[in-house]
């Protein structure tokens, strides 16, 4: 079943120990993958390739609407989780309440950090905690013009062909 992927902070501790002591790599990204489309499903895949294992940090519903205003997010958190739990790429689903996943990257110690090429190493939060640990962290291929944002602007505007 695709809940079976979504896993709570203590399940997904407990895992990533096992995948450690089983030498895999653990690849960790996150965001609030409001109106999944095709740029956050080729950066997935990206993510994925960097390891063995990829976890995703889903920002919960109330981080969400901190983070991008009262009208969001378009899609609840437990949908928006399903939905990404059911992409091939993606092993591990596990919802953070904080604005930041850094004490989620903390709790599951990831060998490799990965976020969207709009975002530059240094700002990538737990790069630090990653780094420190001997891991790695990239900043990953960006699809222009591909975003949650310009879906919704044109939903708004009723127009036609994104």
């Amino acid at each position: 079943m695709l809940t079976d992927k979504i896993k709570s902070w203590d399940e997904i501790r407990s895992i990533s120990s096992d995948l450690k002591s089983k030498c895999q790599t653990i690849v960790f990204t996150n965001g609030c993958f409001d109106i999944l489309h095709c740029g956050h499903v080729l950066y997935l895949e990206q993510a994925k390739a960097c390891g063995d294992v990829l976890v995703l940090g889903l920002n919960s519903d109330a981080s969400v609407q901190r983070l991008k205003g009262k009208d969001r997010p378009i899609n609840k958190q437990d949908d928006r989780a399903i939905v990404l739990a059911g992409l091939q790429a993606v092993d591990f689903v596990v919802i953070f309440d904080e604005d930041t996943p850094y004490n989620l990257i903390a709790n599951i110690m990831p060998d490799v950090l990965v976020k969207g090429g709009d975002w530059s190493i240094a700002d990538i939060v737990g790069s630090d905690i990653v780094l420190a640990s001997g891991g790695i962290v990239k900043s990953l291929g960006f699809t222009d013009g591909k975003s949650t944002t310009n879906i919704i602007t044109n939903i708004v505007n009723n127009t036609k062909g994104y």
